[in-house]
């Protein structure tokens, strides 16, 4: 009985840390830097369709974040596309998939001028 709940205490405990470190992932950040058109402007490597990104200064590299959206057919889209760039913000939730850096986007900035 007593092992049963030492299991059972572990096992909340387990759950309660998930819980919280998928929290702590959704967390939104703000990404300020150049906004852009990956198939466009950067001509990456296996982007064959518009594809919305940003690029961020870190440290003396740069990073750049593909924005999990509907590519062009967004709304900001045209301002970016034809290898056009522009200043911004971007705020959203990041992830990683396939060794690449993603931004699920909720605001588009573009710098005023």
């Amino acid at each position: 009985m007593k092992t049963a709940f030492t299991l059972l205490v572990v096992s909340m405990l387990g759950l309660i840390l998930a819980a919280g470190l998928r929290a702590e992932e959704k967390k939104e950040v703000t990404l300020k830097g150049t906004i852009l058109c990956a198939k466009c402007a950067l001509k990456a490597e296996g982007v064959t369709k518009c594809t919305n990104a940003i690029k961020v200064k870190d440290g003396d590299k740069e990073v750049v974040y593909f924005f999990d959206d509907k590519g062009k057919a967004e709304d900001y889209h045209d301002e970016i596309c034809g290898g056009g760039e522009k200043d911004g913000t971007v705020t959203g939730v990041v992830s990683k998939k396939d060794g690449k850096n993603y931004i699920k986007p909720s605001k588009v900035e573009f710098a005023k001028k």
